[in-house]
């Protein structure tokens, strides 16, 4: 693994940096307070090649590999969870899903539109009663005269009520039997689909968070991705990736939260002297320093892997696992270290402790990523 980025790495790591410092800097609490989903930025970052990070340039995307994605995820999250978050969504589990497994024709169908920011995917596993538990899924399609019918409800679905086309799992067998679930694609305006509840989140709140209901909802055998039965198959592959995205998108919180806490502890006087030279807080800034590089590292060698087809659930899974909780200790200490303003909203850091939270539960828990992790150590 060479931890040298190379000049590609490093020139897209700019663009983004570039980008979210001038397209999203100014907006960050705007769209925080009212909750806005800013779906005309998105567009804009497909013009970047930024919404096809890892599609291939024959489907019009930027064909970049996971050191450059990652790279792109830290630097929008460093800026914005939020947006990092949506980002990581659309490139990692909508897009990502057609890419790894649609047929040629669904290939070119819809990832043109989606490495274009002209379509935002979402994607659909979770349900209101079935979390972690997705083989006991109620969300059904039933096949009837060559077509698809689904009934059922998705919850936590990022882009639920905003995206053009949605990946969706639904069951087709009986419940927790084995090779249960098919996937599916759905396309926004077909009948029976529409999005539900928008959740109103802690963090986040400019990512948009909602509902899927499916009501006789009736698609073509065509959007179906994939053989019947290999539904969950897909989705395990999927999060592999998506555990990457969050991953990087929690190192770029951490890293967003100890810069603007050094800058701070810098400028801050008290007793004729920069807080950064009291010891409480300069230790404070080396646990942070240190455990953000280890979460990287992580992450880097889950990419790395990934790029190289090599098995990456294990990897993938401590680097979610390290990662996230590092975000969410990162952002706690840095609002410490900016004490009673680290409280307000005018500083940035009560934002990114409020974001942090959701990357140690979104696509898997810890305590989800602590299973996969010690299944993988204890096969041998």
């Amino acid at each position: 693994m060479d931890f040298q980025h190379s000049e590609l790495t490093q020139q897209v790591a700019l663009s983004a940096a570039d980008f979210a410092n001038r397209y999203i800097r100014p907006y960050v609490m705007q769209w925080d307070e009212s909750q806005e989903f800013p779906a005309h930025l998105f567009r804009e970052m497909g013009k970047l090649g930024l919404m096809g990070v890892l599609v291939p340039e024959e489907y019009g995307g930027a064909g970049l590999g996971y050191d450059e994605y990652i790279s792109i995820i830290v630097e929008i999250s460093k800026v914005c969870g939020s947006i990092g978050l949506s980002l990581a969504a659309h490139n990692s589990l909508c897009t990502n899903h057609i890419l790894t497994f649609g047929n040629p024709e669904q290939k070119r169908k819809y990832l043109p539109l989606l490495a274009s920011g002209e379509y935002i995917g979402a994607w659909g596993l979770t349900e209101p009663n079935t979390g972690s538990d997705a083989g006991n899924m109620s969300c059904t399609a039933v096949f009837e005269d060559g077509h698809w019918i689904l009934n059922g409800t998705k919850c936590w679905i990022t882009h639920g009520i905003s995206g053009h086309v949605a990946v969706v799992i639904a069951r087709t067998g009986e419940p927790r039997s084995r090779d249960n679930a098919t996937a599916f694609l759905v396309e926004r305006g077909t009948p029976g689909f529409r999005g539900g509840k928008k959740e109103n989140k802690l963090g986040m709140r400019a990512s948009e968070t909602a509902e899927m209901i499916f009501d006789n909802c009736r698609i073509p055998d065509t959007n179906r991705i994939g053989e019947v039965g290999t539904g969950f198959k897909q989705s395990l592959k999927i999060l592999d990736g998506g555990r990457i995205s969050i991953a990087a998108l929690s190192v770029g919180i951490a890293r967003g939260a100890y810069e603007a806490a050094i800058k701070y502890a810098r400028e801050r006087h008290q007793f004729d002297q920069p807080i950064s030279q009291f010891q409480g807080i300069s230790f404070k800034l080396a646990d942070m320093a240190t455990e953000i590089l280890a979460a990287e590292l992580l992450t880097r060698q889950a990419g790395f892997r990934k790029n190289k087809g090599l098995p990456v659930s294990k990897e993938s899974a401590m680097a979610k696992y390290y990662a996230s909780e590092t975000a969410v200790k990162v952002a706690t200490e840095a609002v410490q270290v900016f004490g009673g303003y680290g409280y307000t909203k005018d500083f940035p850091v009560e934002k990114f402790y409020r974001d942090s939270k959701l990357c140690t539960i979104g696509e898997g828990t810890s305590e989800i990523q602590k299973i996969v992790i010690a299944r993988e150590v204890l096969k041998d």
